[in-house]
């Protein structure tokens, strides 16, 4: 009984490894030169988003008692 049990455990070992190469290969064939290729590019770092910045501009002045706009 003890042989079946490992038997079973190594082929569900052996699945699971499998599944996760699996899961590894689509990852990165749906994040290709996406994140990955803007971080090494430093793509990302050269376009700040300037509606966070603006609105945080704003709430600062209002906190200042300064103008919205």
């Amino acid at each position: 009984m003890a042989e079946a049990a490992r038997k079973v455990a190594q082929q569900t070992e052996e699945r699971l490894e499998e599944v996760a190469k699996n899961v590894r290969e689509r990852f990165d064939r749906v994040t290709e030169g996406r994140l990955t290729d803007k971080i090494k590019n430093g793509t990302s770092a050269d376009q700040p988003d300037d509606g966070t910045d603006r609105g945080r501009d704003a709430a600062r002045r209002h906190k200042q008692g300064g103008s919205e706009h």
